[in-house]
C-alpha cells in the first residue's frame, strides 16, 4: 500500500514539475512513511510514497523496466503475484526483486493492459510508456483502491488522494453542487464525479488511456448477474457451501501474503468472525484482533467480540471511542475523507485503524463486502417485504412483517400498521422501478436537502440523482432478479463510493495501514453473483449460503444472532456539554452565507437542536452531518508542505 501521483503532458519544464511532484508527494506521505521517489520522464512524471509490506528492501517506487521502456508508480497489492511470478519465470523473465511491483511490471510489458485480467489484488496505478509516448491508469476491480485525476496546466494530474492535486498551486477547491445532491440522496457522487468541480475519479475496474491530448476511459471488468431463472439447481446447495468456504480460505490464504504480521479486525458479526477463523488457521504466531467499542448499549457489540476472540485464543485488542471523541476528530478526518458524509461512523473507524499503527502493525484483514455480494443488508429483506406487501397495497395485516427488520429500532415495532405502510411506501411505486429497492433510502436521505439554500436549489433545477443513478445501469440490469438489481446497487454504487472509500482506504491509510479484504476476492464475488437468490436471502433470513459455510468455524451463537449494522453515534456526540469549539465556528450564518450552499437560518436551528440533545430522527441526524462535514471541506485546498522527496530521477 502506498500514494501515488504524477502527470503526463503539458511541456512542463523539470523544475517545475519537480516542484509539482513534491507538493504531491507531501500531500501523501500519511499513506507512505517508509519512503518515497520521483521520476521525471520526458512527457511525464511518476510519484510514490511507500508503505513497506512485500519486498520491504527492494521493492522501491517509481520502478522501470531495464530498458527504460516502462516505467510504473504503483498502490496496493497483487495477492497471486508468487504464482504470477513463476509463470512469467518459466517463460523466460528474470526479477531482479521479491516485490509484486515488478511483477505487475513484467506482466505489463509482456501483456499489455490485457493482463488485468491476470490479477488478484487491491490496486490502482499508474504505466508510462516512453515508446508508445502515452500514460496508462487502472484501478482494481471493486474500488479498493482510490485513483482521482484533473486537467492543470495543460497537463493531466493524478494522486490517490484529492489532496495531492489540491497542493498543485493555482488548484481551488470548490464543492461541486450536483455532487453535493448526489451525496444527499445517494450517500456518494456517482464516478466519475467528486465532491469538488473539475476533479475526477477513475471509476473502479475501469482503464484510463491518455496518448497526446486524446483520453480514453473504458470499464476492463464489469460485476454482473446471470438473467433471473438462470442460476445453478436448489439441489447443489451442499456443494455450493463447500465450495464458498474453500473460496473463502484461499481468499484469506493469499490476504495474509505480507512480509510484516497481518491483524484482523473483529466486530463481533459472522463476517469479520468468519475471516478472523480462517486467518488464525494460518497465522503462525497467532492472530491480533482489534475491535470498537461503544458506551451506548445500541452500538455496543464487545460482548460478542470477546466470545469470538476467546475463540480463537486470539491477542485481542479494543478502543471506545465516546461521543467526545467522534467529535473531536471530525474535522482531522474529513481532511482524509475528502467528501461530505452523512453519518460520523469514519471516525471510531480512524481511531481503530491509529490503534493497530500504535500497536507497529500495518495489515488488518476485514469483513467488508460480504453485506453486499451475500445479501445482507436489513435493505434486501426490506425490498422482499415491500413487493411481498405490493401484491395486497390494502392489506392490513401485512405491513406488520416490517416490525420483523429492525429489531436494533425498537421505536418501529411500536408503530400502527397504517405508519408502517406510509413510511416504506409500498403499493405506491412500480415493482419494476429499477430503483426500487433504494427508493425508501433515497427518499428519506433526500429529506435533508430541505436545508439547501434558496440558490443551491436554483442552481440544481430540476436535477435528479436518482434518475441519473438509474440512467448508469447496466443494459442487462432489467434481465437480473430482483434481488440481484439490489446487490448491484450496493456493490457498484455504495460500496466503493462510501464504504471503502469513506469507512475504509481513507480512515485506515491516514494512519499508514492497509485494509484487506477476503470478501473482495472476484472469485468470490463471481461465485456469490452466480447464486440463486434463495441462496442468499431465504425468506427473511439474510446470508444463508455464509452462515452455513462459518458452521464449524464460528461459534453458533453468533451466526445466528440477529444482524447489527456497523454504526455509531452521529448529532449526539454534538450536544452539550461536550459540543465543540468549533461548531459554532464552522456553522456560523456568516459563514454559510459566504459559502451558498445551506440555508443559514434553517441550519441555525438545527444546531440548537443538536445542542440541546433533542434531535432524534434520521432526516435531522442525516442533515446535520452532511452540512456539517461539508463545511469542514469547503475551503480546503491550502498549500501543503513542500519538503523535498528522498528520491528524484530524470530520463
Amino acid at each position: 500500500m502506498c500514494g501515488i501521483a504524477g502527470y503526463y503532458g503539458g511541456n512542463i519544464a523539470p523544475e517545475r514539475a519537480a516542484d509539482h511532484l513534491r507538493r504531491m508527494v507531501a500531500a501523501l506521505r500519511h499513506r507512505g512513511p517508509d519512503g518515497e521517489g520521483i521520476l521525471i520522464r520526458s512527457d511525464a512524471g511518476l510519484a510514490h510514497t511507500r508503505l513497506s509490506i512485500v519486498g520491504l528492501a527492494d521493492g522501491a517506487q517509481p520502478m522501470a523496466t531495464d530498458d527504460g521502456a516502462l516505467a510504473l508508480s504503483f498502490n496496493g497489492e497483487i495477492f497471486n503475484y508468487v504464482e504470477l511470478r513463476d509463470d512469467l519465470t518459466a517463460r523466460g523473465h528474470r526479477f531482479r526483486t521479491t516485490s509484486d511491483t515488478e511483477v505487475l511490471l513484467t506482466a505489463f510489458a509482456e501483456k499489455g493492459p490485457s493482463c488485468l485480467a491476470d490479477f488478484n489484488g487491491d490496486f490502482a496505478f499508474a504505466i508510462h510508456d516512453a515508446k508508445n509516448r502515452r500514460l496508462v491508469l487502472a484501478r482494481d476491480r471493486m474500488g479498493v483502491r482510490p485513483l482521482f485525476y484533473t486537467r492543470h496546466e495543460g497537463a493531466l494530474f493524478f494522486a490517490s488522494e484529492i489532496g495531492a492535486l489540491l497542493a498543485l498551486p493555482g488548484m481551488v477547491a470548490e464543492i461541486d453542487p450536483v455532487a453535493l445532491d448526489q451525496i444527499f440522496t445517494l450517500w456518494c457522487p456517482i464516478p466519475p464525479r467528486t465532491a469538488y468541480r473539475n476533479i475526477f475519479e477513475l471509476p473502479p475496474g475501469h482503464l484510463m488511456t491518455v496518448e497526446g491530448d486524446r483520453q480514453t476511459v473504458r470499464p476492463w471488468w464489469q460485476l454482473s448477474f446471470p438473467d433471473r431463472g438462470d442460476v445453478p439447481p436448489a439441489s447443489r446447495f451442499e456443494s455450493q457451501v463447500e465450495e464458498l468456504r474453500a473460496l473463502l480460505a484461499d481468499a484469506t490464504r493469499i490476504r495474509l501474503r505480507a512480509d510484516v504480521p497481518v491483524g484482523s479486525y473483529l466486530s463481533g458479526g459472522i463476517d469479520s468472525s468468519i475471516i478472523a477463523a480462517l486467518a488464525a488457521r494460518s497465522v503462525t504466531r497467532g492472530l491480533r484482533t482489534f475491535s470498537l467499542t461503544f458506551r451506548s448499549e445500541e452500538h455496543d457489540e464487545s460482548a460478542w467480540q470477546r466470545q469470538m476472540a476467546a475463540t480463537l485464543d486470539a491477542a485481542a485488542d479494543s478502543v471506545e471511542c465516546s461521543t467526545e471523541a467522534i467529535a473531536h476528530h471530525l474535522p482531522a478526518v474529513m481532511g482524509h475523507i475528502e467528501r461530505p458524509i452523512l453519518r460520523a461512523a469514519p471516525v471510531p473507524l480512524h481511531r481503530l485503524a491509529a490503534r493497530v499503527r500504535e500497536r507497529g502493525m500495518k495489515v488488518v484483514l476485514t469483513g467488508e463486502g460480504a453485506d453486499e455480494i451475500f445479501a445482507g443488508y436489513d435493505l434486501f429483506r426490506e425490498a422482499r417485504v415491500r413487493r411481498f406487501c405490493g401484491r395486497q397495497p390494502g392489506s392490513v395485516h401485512r405491513p406488520r412483517l416490517f416490525q420483523r427488520l429492525y429489531p436494533y429500532l425498537p421505536g418501529l415495532k411500536q408503530q400502527t400498521p397504517e405508519y408502517l405502510a406510509r413510511f416504506f411506501a409500498f403499493g405506491s411505486e412500480a415493482l419494476d422501478d429499477p430503483l426500487y429497492s433504494h427508493r425508501p433510502r433515497f427518499r428519506s436521505t433526500a429529506a435533508a436537502k430541505l436545508f439547501f439554500s434558496a440558490g443551491l436549489k436554483e442552481t440544481l433545477g430540476n436535477y435528479d440523482a436518482a434518475e441519473d443513478l438509474a440512467a448508469q445501469l447496466p443494459a442487462d440490469f432489467r434481465r437480473w432478479h430482483p434481488l440481484h438489481q439490489a446487490q448491484y446497487l450496493e456493490t457498484a454504487f455504495l460500496l466503493p463510493g462510501y464504504i471503502l472509500s469513506s469507512q475504509g482506504d481513507r480512515v485506515m491509510m491516514a494512519n499508514a495501514v492497509e485494509g484487506r479484504f477476503p470478501f473482495l476476492d472476484h472469485r468470490v464475488v463471481a461465485f456469490a453473483a452466480s447464486l440463486a437468490p434463495d441462496t442468499k436471502l431465504l425468506g427473511l433470513r439474510e446470508k444463508h449460503i455464509l452462515k452455513e459455510a462459518a458452521r464449524g468455524l464460528v461459534p453458533e451463537a453468533i451466526i445466528d444472532r440477529p444482524k447489527q449494522p456497523y454504526r455509531a453515534p452521529d448529532s449526539e456526540s454534538f450536544a452539550a456539554p461536550h459540543t465543540p469549539a468549533y461548531l459554532d465556528t464552522v456553522l456560523s450564518p456568516e459563514r454559510l452565507a459566504e459559502g451558498g450552499l445551506f440555508n443559514a437560518q434553517a441550519v441555525g436551528k438545527l444546531k440548537e437542536k443538536v445542542r440541546n440533545g433533542q434531535v432524534s430522527g434520521f432526516r435531522d441526524n442525516t442533515a446535520f452531518i452532511g452540512i456539517l462535514s461539508t463545511e469542514l471541506l469547503r475551503g480546503t485546498g491550502a498549500a501543503r508542505s513542500t519538503e523535498p522527496a528522498s528520491s528524484i530521477g530524470i530520463s
